[in-house]
């Protein structure tokens, strides 16, 4: 099994179609957000926030995204953290307190 890298990066092929999406004036909101996204990850570290996942997977699902509105979109979810442990810590629930136990 190939082995995957410590971190993704947005590639040049990608940063490209990222940057025609920016320049497009018809290029959706979310398409917009997920090219300045994987454009800020290019040579980069930084990681797709939730936010920017969920404006990406619009796109994906979009019927009228152009071919590199769906490119920037699907690098811009490949950059997002997996799993429960790379988001925000979830709040924890107050701790119950055990009943007192009665002294005879």
């Amino acid at each position: 099994m190939a082995k995957k890298p410590a971190s993704e990066k947005t590639s040049g092929k990608v940063a490209s179609a990222a940057a025609k999406v920016m320049k497009d004036p018809k290029a959706s909101k979310e398409a917009k957000s997920a090219a300045a996204s994987a454009l800020t990850q290019k040579g980069s570290d930084e990681k797709t926030s939730a936010k920017v996942a969920t404006s990406a997977a619009k796109v994906l699902r979009s019927k009228t995204a152009t071919a590199a509105e769906k490119t920037v979109a699907a690098s811009a979810l490949t950059q997002k953290p997996k799993g429960k442990a790379a988001a925000a810590p979830a709040k924890k629930a107050p701790a119950k307190k055990a009943p007192a136990k009665k002294k005879k």
